[in-house]
C-alpha cells in the first residue's frame, strides 16, 4: 500500500469528492483525522474507513476558525504519536452562481473567499510546522478549473480557485527545503450533489431543463464525459504518495479537458 501508516489530515472529508478521497487514501494505508463542521456524516465515513483496518478520528471544525483548526492539528498529533504525514484541503463552498459581478452580494463573495482560501491557509499554517519538524510532508490543495480560465457568473468561486493557485505555488517555494510537497489538484465539474445543485440553479436562472445544462458541460469537455470523483481521488493519491516526491508546486488539472 502507497500510503501504510501514514497520517493524513483531511478538512471537508464528509461528503462528495472528500468522502472519496477518504476512502481511496484508507484504502492505500493511511490513519486519519477527518474534519468537517457536520460531524455526523463524517463518523460514517470514518466509520467505512475503520472497517478497512486504519485508524481514523472525526473531529468537527470550521475551518475557518484558527482556534478550532489549531486544536484539530494538536488533536491529531496527539492521538497518533505527534506525525502529520499528509494533508488534503476539500473543504469548500460554490458561492453565488449564475451571478453577473454587478448583482453579487459584497458579504457573500467575502464568504467565498474566507472558506476557500482562509479555509486553505489555516490547515496549512497550523499543520506545516510538523512537517518541517519531521522534514517530510505532503500538502494536497483542491482548486478547480475556474483557477485557470474564467468562468462566467461565477465571479467570487472563480476568484478564489484563482487565489488557492498563487497559495499553493508561494507555499511550495516556502517549504521545498523542509522536504515538503506542495501541490494542487484541479477539478473540472465533478459528478456529486453539488454538481445537480449546480445545474438545477442555472436551470432555473436560464429557463432551461436541468439535462441541457448539464450537456452543456459535457460538450465543453475535450473527453466529452464529466470527471467522476474517484478520477479526483486517484490524484490526490498520487500527490500524497512518494510516486511524486520531486514535484512541488505544480498543478493537475482533473477536468476532461474543459480549460485546454
Amino acid at each position: 500500500m502507497r500510503l501504510e501508516n501514514k497520517i493524513a489530515i483531511i478538512t471537508g472529508a464528509a461528503k462528495g469528492m472528500g468522502s472519496t478521497i477518504t476512502r481511496t487514501l484508507g484504502r492505500e494505508g493511511a490513519n486519519m483525522m477527518l474534519a468537517a463542521r457536520d460531524i455526523k456524516p463524517l463518523e460514517e465515513v470514518a466509520e467505512e474507513v475503520r472497517a478497512m483496518g486504519r485508524r481514523v478520528e472525526a473531529f468537527s471544525a470550521d475551518v475557518t476558525s484558527s482556534e478550532q483548526v489549531a486544536a484539530m492539528v494538536q488533536r491529531t498529533k496527539e492521538t497518533f504519536g505527534g506525525r502529520i504525514d499528509i494533508l488534503v484541503n476539500v473543504a469548500g463552498t460554490t458561492g453565488p452562481i449564475e451571478t453577473p459581478v454587478q448583482n453579487i452580494d459584497p458579504d457573500d463573495f467575502l464568504n467565498v473567499l474566507d472558506i476557500n482560501v482562509r479555509g486553505t491557509f489555516l490547515p496549512i499554517k497550523y499543520t506545516l510546522p510538523t512537517m518541517i519538524e519531521q522534514k517530510y510532508g505532503k500538502i494536497v490543495n483542491i482548486g478547480g478549473s475556474s483557477g485557470l480560465r474564467g468562468y462566467k457568473y461565477r465571479t467570487a468561486y472563480s476568484s478564489s480557485k484563482w487565489a488557492l493557485r498563487g497559495l499553493t505555488r508561494t507555499i511550495a517555494l516556502e517549504a521545498g527545503q523542509h522536504n515538503v510537497n506542495v501541490n494542487i489538484v484541479m477539478p473540472g465539474i465533478v459528478h456529486t450533489p453539488r454538481m445537480d445543485k449546480l445545474c438545477e440553479e442555472k436551470a432555473k436562472v436560464r429557463g432551461w431543463t436541468f439535462e441541457k445544462v448539464y450537456q452543456e458541460y459535457v460538450e465543453e469537455m475535450c473527453l466529452g464525459r464529466v470527471t467522476e470523483p474517484e478520477d479526483v481521488a486517484d490524484a490526490v493519491l498520487y500527490c500524497s504518495s512518494d510516486e511524486s516526491r520531486n514535484m512541488t508546486g505544480q498543478k493537475i488539472s482533473v477536468d476532461g479537458g474543459w480549460d485546454v
